[in-house]
């Protein structure tokens, strides 16, 4: 598949109560106790993906892989691409550099234990890398990473780099090189808009998002898709939350699996990692 042609599609591996910045988010000490949904979710997904014999790539909490091994293995075993997602589900920029490399070299050696495979990639919770975090690439690096999708290239309510390149590009760091994978935008009246997943792929009605992808291809660049497990399980249970935030976090729950059926038979899809090996990027910067 021509790289330049392709989309991307991506799953958050993460269960319901992993909702960000909220004060009734359960601490990681209270995760055990509670029901988890993860599994119907991710299960639910990964039917979905065989109906098209489609490869995507699963971005794994460790606590869900140390919780749940023979789940992850499974997507491995269908042919999906294993990547992380940290292990406590926690912003980054709430981290020293020290807690975040422990965080993500701990996630990234208990998923190769589990899928008995290099893990390459990583993606931040809540795509929390921000100027405030620049220890962050060569962090990723260290830790025996080779490329990461957690740059959020407009504002959002927790993460963002607004000034950024939007094409996958080569990052050089002190460490050595990480391969970056933007967070997909499309502009519109000058100003950058995702319409490519989590809530906004649940808010917009498919045609509208169809029409953006188009356009984001049409200039060479990859649509990266995400969408996470609870999002496949609408009648999971709910933290409680502001209006607003019940609005963003739960909108549109029932348009889910339809919109992901849709993008599968209207795009050519496939994982980060064959993107990465297959790019004409190769040795460049």
């Amino acid at each position: 598949m021509e790289p330049s042609k392709q989309t991307l599609f991506s799953v958050d591996v993460e269960d319901w109560f992993h909702i960000l910045a909220l004060p009734t988010t359960p601490d990681v000490a209270e995760w055990d106790a509670l029901p988890s949904r993860v599994a119907k979710g991710f299960h639910r997904l990964l039917d979905v993906f065989d109906e098209t014999n489609t490869k995507v790539t699963c971005f794994v909490l460790g606590w869900v892989a140390e919780r749940y091994p023979a789940l992850i293995r499974e997507a491995a075993s269908r042919g999906h691409e294993i990547a992380s997602h940290g292990y406590a589900h926690r912003l980054t920029y709430t981290l020293t550099p020290a807690a975040f490399r422990e965080d993500v070299q701990r996630t990234r050696e208990i998923l190769e234990q589990v899928v008995g495979k290099p893990v390459r990639g990583y993606r931040c919770p809540g795509f929390s890398v921000t100027e405030a975090t620049p220890w962050f690439f060569e962090t990723l690096v260290q830790a025996g990473y080779r490329y990461d999708s957690s740059v959020f290239p407009a504002r959002r309510a927790h993460g963002g780099l607004t000034s950024t390149r939007l094409e996958p590009h080569w990052i050089q760091t002190p460490a050595g090189r990480l391969f970056e994978f933007p967070i997909t935008v499309a502009h519109v009246l000058g100003q950058p808009m995702c319409f490519f997943g989590g809530g906004y792929l649940r808010l917009f009605p498919y045609a509208i998002t169809r029409r953006m992808s188009d356009r984001v291809l049409r200039q060479g660049r990859p649509v990266v898709f995400y969408v996470h497990p609870r999002e496949v399980d609408p009648d999971h249970p709910r933290l409680p939350m502001s209006l607003a935030r019940q609005f963003k976090s739960y909108v549109g729950l029932r348009t889910t699996e339809p919109k992901i059926r849709r993008i599968l038979r209207d795009f050519r899809v496939g994982t980060f990692g064959e993107f990465m090996d297959g790019s004409s990027l190769g040795d460049a910067e």
